[in-house]
């Protein structure tokens, strides 16, 4: 027996000597010293130039550098000289085909917007030819689009009437545009795209809907017949106004409306089912435009209660310059609203071209594309346009029609030239009907009920903002829900900073792996240690809470320990992977951490520190009583092997 037990501390006394041995402990050593001035300088690189636009001229002549700035700016010089007559063919057939499409709802979205319907052909026609030039975009059709026509239109009409002030009215879009112009290309300029990142894919999803559901509900007027309707914008004035004016309600317009609605939805229904026919729903709004516009003119319907357009003027976009209003009692307003239209129509045609691009594999510049749409803006504003960009639908038909170049544009915009110059007369017997019906079927496909219940299924916070623009947009108004569900979004973020994540970890047996008690059940904690990891940035604030949150977990685990008869605590682990920053405050929440766990005889062990945390501590121990090196390891394992050996080391010298 005693040469048993002889053989077993032998064997054991070897496999520690053994352990000693294999068990290979890394230093952690500080970063490389860098001077503040070129921290500074690749923080800004990385802030406002994540993709190193300059990277292309190193290296060039001087010739060449002047040829690449310019094919920078102007993306036409850079697929202009290889332009053919092959891909011009497919550009005439997507440009003819988004034409067909651009024209009704030009109209329809100009009326959207409370302003006369020749100005939506008026914003097809001279913005695509800019974009043409400034864009990056392949697919991208641009023209006035259904959310942003709809939040003009609502913000404005809050304070000015587009009937009794029509031409102040129109000033007022056209200052609103240039702002917006002006908002979209100072971003791209200043390279502050990650502004608009704050419209998570929720928010845009809930407010897509809801507006959608207000557009809608808007065309009821035009769908009914109705003269008399309310101004105002949401689910309850509206249906309000509605059902109380069923006597305004004309059966020749509904039966109309109904036999549109149907033949727009089922031609959507067919392209969306069969993409190669993509044509079909392409063509059916300037279909029903043309064949309601003869019935209207055979049947003289505008005598039997269904509303037309009326004459439009002939000719091409007058200057507009001169009705620009930057100063003056309706800045604000004017401001606000270019504001609000400019962020929302950036976003989505951002969105629109990054989406099209990644099907066809090439990539579009977010910051050129801010400064093009803006510029774009800009320009439109003195030329009696508002606001556009890229949108969705149009977009989706051009790249179906085999679109090549944003040649394709400049195709759409000399149809609608031709439309203004010699068509407009045939516009005249155009019912207000067909002009609902369009905007209702292209709003349709911004109800995205699978990508919400997509959004249900991962994450109930996200579903629950997604909600509350719905809900807001319906029930408020358009920029209401917007900035709530902004707001909530934001505090979100405020909350995963303030209040970091802080796990337990134990170590998976037979494995030199740690891992979240929680999450890994075979996971068992290691006697005397407390080991936690923390999963955010450290600073001013969450330090308190972090403070408070880890003496909570030494409380729990001593009262666990107690009543387990384990070993006391001697290590607090900290396992800072995740921390990839900190500031002073941070720094001095480590002293009073390191001071308060001395009081309570515990000793504090950082784990895989990061640069920039390293550098910070190691500044803030001057005279090495805060952060020694025996308290600093790689990794968790190699920390409890070497606390294990002391522990056992000091065990065995009290023995």
């Amino acid at each position: 027996m005693e040469a048993n037990a002889s053989n077993n501390n032998m064997q054991e006394s070897h496999s520690h000597s053994c352990l000693e041995i294999t068990m290979e402990f890394h230093k952690v050593v500080p970063p490389p010293p860098t001077s503040t001035l070129k921290k500074l300088k690749t923080r800004l690189k990385e802030t406002f130039f994540p993709d190193d636009p300059l990277r292309q001229f190193r290296g060039q002549s001087l010739k060449k550098k002047w040829v690449l700035g310019a094919q920078y700016i102007f993306p036409i010089l850079q697929w202009g000289p290889n332009y053919n007559l092959k891909l011009l063919k497919s550009d005439v057939v997507a440009g003819l085909t988004i034409a067909s499409l651009a024209i009704p709802q030009g109209i329809s979205y100009a009326k959207l917007a409370n302003l006369p319907p020749i100005v939506g052909l008026y914003s097809s026609f001279v913005p695509p030819l800019v974009y043409a030039v400034l864009g990056s975009s392949r697919d991208l059709a641009v023209g006035p689009v259904s959310i942003a026509s709809l939040i003009m239109g609502s913000m404005l009409r809050q304070e000015v009437s587009p009937t009794k002030d029509s031409v102040l009215f129109l000033q007022l879009a056209f200052s609103s545009t240039f702002f917006a112009g002006l908002f979209q290309a100072s971003l791209g300029l200043l390279r502050l795209g990650f502004v608009i990142d704050f419209l998570s894919k929720a928010i845009l999803i809930g407010f897509m809907a809801g507006a959608a559901i207000i557009v809608s509900l808007q065309q009821l007027k035009a769908l009914l017949g109705i003269t008399h309707f309310t101004k105002q914008m949401g689910l309850v004035p509206v249906l309000s106004s509605v059902f109380h004016h069923t006597n305004e309600w004309s059966w020749q317009t509904i039966l109309m409306g109904f036999c549109l609605l149907a033949f727009l939805l089922l031609s959507r229904h067919i392209s969306s089912k069969r993409p190669k026919l993509f044509w079909v729903s392409a063509g059916a709004p300037l279909v029903s435009v043309i064949l309601s516009t003869l019935l209207v003119f055979a049947l003289k319907a505008q005598n039997h209660g269904i509303g037309v357009i009326g004459k439009l003027p002939e000719g091409l976009n007058p200057p507009s310059w001169n009705m620009l209003r930057l100063h003056g009692t309706h800045l604000g307003l004017v401001f606000k609203t270019g504001l609000v239209t400019g962020i929302i129509s950036l976003t989505e045609g951002i969105a629109v071209g990054r989406t099209f691009a990644a099907l066809r594999n090439y990539r579009v510049d977010g910051n050129k594309e801010m400064m093009a749409i803006g510029l774009m803006n800009m320009v439109g504003s003195s030329t009696s346009c508002y606001v556009t960009t890229g949108a969705f639908s149009r977009s989706a038909v051009n790249h179906n029609a085999g679109a090549k170049t944003a040649v394709s544009n400049v195709i759409m915009s000399v149809t609608v030239m031709l439309t203004l110059l010699f068509l407009m007369p045939l516009f005249q017997y155009t019912p207000n009907v067909v002009l609902g019906a369009i905007i209702v079927t292209a709003v349709v496909g911004l109800i995205d009920i699978p990508a919400s219940y997509q959004i249900w299924k991962i994450d109930k916070f996200d579903f629950f903002v997604l909600l509350c623009a719905f809900l807001g947009v319906i029930f408020i108004s358009v920029q209401d829900g917007l900035a709530i569900a902004v707001g909530i979004s934001i505090f979100k973020l405020l909350l995963q900073i303030t209040r970091p994540k802080t796990v337990v970890l134990g170590n998976i047996p037979g494995t030199n792996i740690y891992r979240n008690l929680h999450h890994y059940k075979e996971a068992v904690r290691v006697p005397g240690f407390l080991i936690l990891s923390v999963e955010s940035p450290i600073n001013f604030a969450n330090t308190t809470y972090l403070n408070e949150r880890i003496l909570r977990w030494i409380e729990d685990n001593e009262a666990e320990e107690d009543g387990k008869k384990q070993s006391s605590l001697q290590f607090l682990v900290l396992d800072m992977a995740a921390v990839s920053s900190i500031d002073t405050s941070g720094v001095a929440f480590f002293k009073e951490l390191k001071h308060t766990l001395e009081n309570k005889g515990v000793e504090l062990v950082v784990v895989n520190p990061l640069a920039e945390v390293i550098e910070k501590l190691q500044r803030a121990n001057d005279i090495r009583d805060f952060m020694r090196p025996e308290s600093l390891y790689l990794t968790v394992g190699e920390a409890v092997a070497s606390l294990s050996l002391t522990m056992k080391g000091q065990s065995s010298s009290n023995v």
